[in-house]
């Protein structure tokens, strides 16, 4: 009963929600992120500062601002966290 149930759930989940198809998304996105690396072999990178114009640059400039966007909110939870009974009233 179990089985059905699953895939009478997996069948009303959006396609992006389903197991199956998360390591397709995953590999699909790193062959794009691939390809747009590979493509500065072709085009002229023209630098405002020198090291901007750097193979590879822009991606690792994007990646590395992206884990330090996930750090910095992870920091910032754990000073803004709550108790759960934080607005009771217990007056």
């Amino acid at each position: 009963m179990t089985n059905r149930n699953n895939a009478v759930n997996n069948a009303q989940k959006s396609w992006l929600y389903r197991p199956e198809n998360h390591k397709k998304l995953w590999w699909g996105f790193g062959l794009i992120l691939a390809a747009t690396v590979v493509v500065q072999l072709f085009v002229s990178v023209h630098g405002h500062f020198g090291f901007d114009g750097w193979f590879g640059f822009s991606a690792a400039f994007g990646f590395l601002s992206c884990a330090l966007m996930v750090v910095f909110a992870k920091l910032l939870g754990y000073l803004l966290k709550r108790p759960d009974n934080y607005y009771d009233d217990d007056a």
